[in-house]
């Protein structure tokens, strides 16, 4: 083994110093758990690395604390002892960390513009209908209340039969569906995406108030009179022996069918699509195709419209766009206004959306509303 004595200068110089130095500087440097030979060998290491041009050394801030220490060059002039300062003091450079307590204040934090919002329910039921724009606050139609077909084989100079047609005058009123929110005009200038945010939010709860409405409005107070309400009664044409979800559906379009309508749409609670969805035949395979396949929700060739806003356990089968007009006064529209209070004098602002329409059901016997059970 090498004496330690017998390395480059530098290391040499400083184990002379080392040995030159008062008890006191001995004993202060033994407490900082340096020895003579470990300051050399640092000092060796370090040279080493500065000779490479410092390939793995780092900056000095990458140094340990002991190692800031060993390399500081004041430390030489303080082992000499004939010009030696009476204090050595040093300043050891903290790592910069993504800490809360260093630098992690200063790296900005990514934000995705798109705001999450909660589950909406499907909406469909407005696409079935016939909707007509309207002007007025109500709406009159002519309805054909009865009719009887007198016709038949009339001999020659023989008095020819009459038939009667009965019609009635029915008015629909427009109703308005409306909601607000109120909000600060500064969050709405900082964060424009929250404004469109609270846009959708609020047309979308239009939208869903109004479908629960056209189909089972009870026609009072504001509320409009919806479909399920003036739909017939679903009367089996004949029985089938334990009748599947399925079957039952299908005697509904017959009766329609009878009632010489053309069905045009099958309305069913979400749940109630699921369940017929997961239907097996007896080879344990499922009826509407396998889970891997995109099934388009339609029964007997028709389009099915699941919807929470239908009651679970029922169904509703009809010629919609001959039993139903849906119109439309005010298309859904968002307002923004301080007219509130004293929202004016606190920044604040009311944001509106409102609709207004009207329903129709001109044909009853176009739609048959049943339950499963």
């Amino acid at each position: 083994m090498n004496d330690i004595s017998s390395s480059k200068p530098g290391a040499a110089e400083v184990l002379r110093e080392f040995s030159a130095m008062s008890g006191d500087v001995r004993e202060a440097l033994a407490k900082a758990g340096l020895t003579a030979r470990e300051m050399s060998a640092r000092l060796d290491e370090l040279e080493q690395k500065a000779a490479r041009g410092g390939g793995g050394g780092g900056s000095p801030a990458d140094l340990s604390p002991g190692a800031q220490f060993v390399a500081n060059p004041e430390l030489k002039s303080f082992a000499d002892y004939r010009a030696r300062p009476s204090r050595l003091s040093m300043e050891f450079k903290a790592t910069l960390t993504g800490a809360a307590n260093s630098a992690g204040a200063l790296a900005p934090t990514g934000r995705d513009p798109e705001v999450t919002v909660l589950a909406r329910r499907r909406l469909t039921v407005r696409s079935l209908l016939n909707t007509v724009n309207a002007s007025t606050a109500a709406v009159e139609y002519a309805r054909q209340k009865s009719r009887t077909i007198a016709a038949a084989p009339v001999a020659e100079a023989a008095l020819k039969p009459e038939s009667a047609l009965e019609f009635e005058l029915v008015t629909t009123p427009i109703r308005t569906i409306a909601h607000w929110l109120p909000a600060s005009r500064q969050i709405l200038d900082d964060a424009p995406q929250l404004r469109d945010t609270i846009n959708n939010e609020l047309l979308h709860g239009l939208a869903e108030v109004e479908e629960t409405q056209l189909l089972s409005g009870d026609g009072t107070g504001q509320n409009l009179l919806g479909l399920v309400p003036q739909a017939t009664a679903f009367v089996a044409p004949f029985v089938i022996t334990n009748a599947t979800m399925v079957d039952k559906i299908g005697l509904g379009l017959l009766q329609l069918s009878q009632g010489h309508f053309d069905a045009d749409g099958i309305v069913l609670n979400s749940a109630d699509w699921w369940r017929v969805r997961l239907l097996k035949n007896a080879d344990g395979e499922y009826v509407m195709g396998p889970p891997g396949a995109d099934v388009t929700p339609s029964l007997f060739g028709l389009p099915v419209v699941a919807t929470t806003a239908l009651t679970e356990g029922n169904f509703l089968v009809g010629a919609f766009r001959a039993a139903a007009t849906l119109y439309d006064r005010w298309t859904p529209r968002i307002e923004v206004s301080t007219e509130h209070s004293d929202f004016f004098v606190r920044n604040l602002v009311a944001i509106l959306a409102e609709e207004r329409i009207g329903l129709a059901v001109k044909r009853p016997g176009a739609l048959i509303y049943g339950s499963f059970a």
